[in-house]
């Protein structure tokens, strides 16, 4: 069975070293680093590149036998400096990240696909692609609109990052993934949640709080998974702040690894 990742939202409040030893010990092969916050004052952890820090960190991922899947987060705003995110990048490649995630939230199509493809070929310099994770409450909001921001961009390192909340949570189905050319999907993020949303503030509450683990929800992630393009890089992304975070990583591994090797073709 192929591996399986973790986004680091779902123990966002450990330090990198930490998650990678946390990870590991819990089964999971690679991790997600929040090396930029997702938002103004959100929790992130920096890095520079060539740094002391970041070799320390790269030598506790190889001993741990962890790679980097993803490095994260960048919102494309209008105002966005896509040149000031060299740093970023370079802190990534040089940990062997596999790609940046990043979010839609300009009003303005032209400019937003414009800003996507300089982050592409920016991101291409560095050997990492670009994934766009689109959210209900973002510009962006669903699948079909993360396409046509990466059809218009034109870039091929750009992609979709799929999140199994949001695509339910923003109308979408598995009738409507099976529809989308399976080069625009990058990557795919589990969880699982009741089948009533939120409404309102809730939405953005439940994304960042009150995720459940596959299968102790409603949404029907197995029709999902059955147009998923085949070896598509899989990750956990299920904060839960009652658990402590080395109980919650390894519920994490252990449940979603049984819920997909009960649902996985064999």
């Amino acid at each position: 069975m192929r591996g399986l990742g973790v986004a680091h939202l779902t123990a966002l409040e450990l330090a990198p070293e930490v998650l990678a030893r946390e990870a590991a010990r819990a089964g999971f092969s690679s991790v997600g680093l929040r090396l930029h916050p997702a938002m103004a004052g959100g929790i992130a952890y920096p890095l520079t590149p060539g740094s002391q820090a970041l070799q320390q960190l790269k030598r506790t991922l190889d001993g741990e036998g962890v790679t980097v899947n993803e490095i994260e987060f960048v919102e494309l705003k209008p105002d966005v400096d896509i040149a000031g995110f060299a740093s970023l990048l370079e802190a990534g490649a040089q940990l062997g990240a596999r790609c940046i995630t990043v979010s839609g939230d300009d009003p303005q199509p032209s400019r937003l696909a414009n800003n996507f493809a300089a982050l592409c070929e920016l991101a291409a310099g560095h050997g990492l692609r670009v994934d766009l994770e689109f959210m209900r409450w973002r510009h962006i909001g669903n699948l079909q609109q993360a396409v046509a921001l990466i059809a218009a961009a034109g870039q091929a390192n750009g992609g979709v990052l799929l999140d199994a909340l949001h695509l339910f949570r923003s109308g979408g189905d598995a009738a409507a993934l099976a529809q989308v050319d399976p080069r625009y999907i990058h990557g795919v993020q589990w969880c699982d949640a009741p089948a009533l949303a939120p409404t309102g503030e809730g939405i953005i509450r439940e994304a960042r709080e009150g995720r459940l683990l596959p299968g102790q929800g409603q949404l029907p992630l197995a029709g999902l998974l059955n147009v998923l393009p085949p070896e598509l890089h899989l990750s956990v992304e299920v904060p839960c702040p009652a658990t402590c975070a080395p109980e919650r990583l390894a519920q994490a591994f252990t449940i979603t690894r049984a819920w997909l090797a009960s649902h996985e073709s064999p």
